[in-house]
């Protein structure tokens, strides 16, 4: 057994991550008296002058790594406040060409309820059904594509599967109609490349504490081009060229920033290890019979695993593991609930093996060590239970 008082291994980066060390210096220095304080908004002396001066170099590091403009970049509480100017936004200021959405069944929470809450209100949502790989094709984008819809909203990268969508292929589907495609990026940001100058996308959602900048903050890219309407959602003061009103939090902003900055210059290099680490960590398990990768094999995200262990109960085993490493059996956003992942079923998985996975993610500060530990914990507790549940039944 570990010693105790041993935090557990950290294996659920795809909740959140922890700030970086490098990013929470520069927020400290946007905080007190002796820093850059000051409101952006105050326009009459130099502690506005500032804070919009850190403003606005943190929204130019933002839009260096995703290779669009700085102006495109609206500053928010986070991708689920992204996702609602989005989707609600384009359906406010479009209801009188098209009430006619089109998204997938397996989108974050932030989409499917704002689109089910539209529902409630005369919009029409075409819900698509991926494949059992957890893929939305462009045909069956083709094929719900009507002279009504406004909008048609996919994630790049899915929450709990890890697998990224053909948004490029999608993109090209929409180049003939006048709908717009908004794409929730939080999990892709800072994981694979994105370059918004070339991947045909309106509109895209991130969050900060997704990419080791702090939670609180996030960014919706609107494409500058006169069909990218909006209307806002939150009223008071007309911030952000009247898209999104409320004091910017300079300290927020400047670690968002300062993430992107990071990324920037070490992406490429993290998720080649990030991958090997994953490697590792599945052919620490590949000894372990009944274990299932959920999703697409190849078309993925380094950092996020999604597996299913036959004969295990998953909340068991993620009770089971809570003292030596930390997981999820899905999004953090579902967690208060113990039904199997609406994701995984809308994929195909029966219950039972819906309710036998788990989610583990990778991260900057996942060490080798940390992925030896947790193989060594999850063959050791599955192969535990299974022989449990194997006594009471036999």
């Amino acid at each position: 057994m570990d010693a105790p008082g041993r935090l557990p291994v950290y294996l659920d980066y795809a909740a959140t991550t922890p700030v970086d060390p490098r990013v929470a210096e520069r927020m400290a220095a946007h905080l007190t008296l002796d820093g850059t304080f000051g409101n952006p908004a105050s326009r009459s002396h130099v502690y506005g002058w500032e804070a919009e001066e850190a403003v606005e170099a943190a929204r130019v590091e933002v839009a260096s790594l995703l290779n669009c403009d700085p102006r495109e970049i609206v500053w928010t509480s986070g991708a689920t406040e992204a996702d609602n100017l989005a989707i609600q936004g384009v359906a406010l200021a479009r209801e009188d060409e098209g009430r006619h959405i089109v998204t997938s069944r397996i989108e974050h929470k932030a989409v499917i309820d704002t689109c089910a809450w539209l529902e409630t209100r005369g919009w029409e949502v075409t819900w698509l059904d991926p494949g059992p790989e957890g893929r939305v094709a462009p045909e069956q984008v083709a094929a719900a594509l009507r002279e009504d819809t406004v909008l048609v909203s996919l994630m790049l990268v899915n929450n709990e599967l890890g697998v990224v969508t053909d948004v490029e292929g999608v993109a090209r589907v929409l180049e003939d109609s006048p709908a717009l495609l908004h794409v929730d990026g939080a999990q892709a940001l800072a994981k694979m490349p994105i370059d918004l100058a070339s991947l045909g996308v309106d509109l895209m959602a991130f969050s900060g504490h997704k990419l080791y900048a702090p939670k609180g903050i996030g960014v919706l890219y609107v494409r500058n081009a006169p069909e990218v309407r909006l209307t806002p959602i939150i009223h008071g003061g007309g911030h952000e060229r009247g898209r999104r009103s409320g004091t910017l939090p300079t300290h927020q902003i400047v670690g968002f920033g300062s993430a992107c900055a990071i990324a920037d210059a070490e992406l490429a290099e993290e998720a080649g290890r990030i991958a090997a680490l994953r490697d590792r960590f599945l052919d620490g398990l590949s000894n372990l019979p009944g274990v299932h990768l959920n999703g697409h094999p190849e078309a993925r995200i380094p950092g996020i695993v999604n597996l299913a262990f036959e004969d295990v109960d998953g909340e068991a085993l993620l009770m089971a593991l809570a003292p030596d490493v930390a997981c999820s059996s899905g999004s953090a956003c579902n967690s208060a609930f113990v039904e199997p992942s609406f994701v995984l079923r809308g994929i195909g998985l029966d219950d039972a093996l819906a309710q036998a996975s788990l989610r583990f993610s990778f991260g900057r500060f996942t060490s080798e060590a940390d992925v030896e530990h947790a193989v060594s914990r999850v063959c050791e507790t599955v192969t535990r239970l299974r022989g449990a549940e194997r006594a009471r039944s036999g």
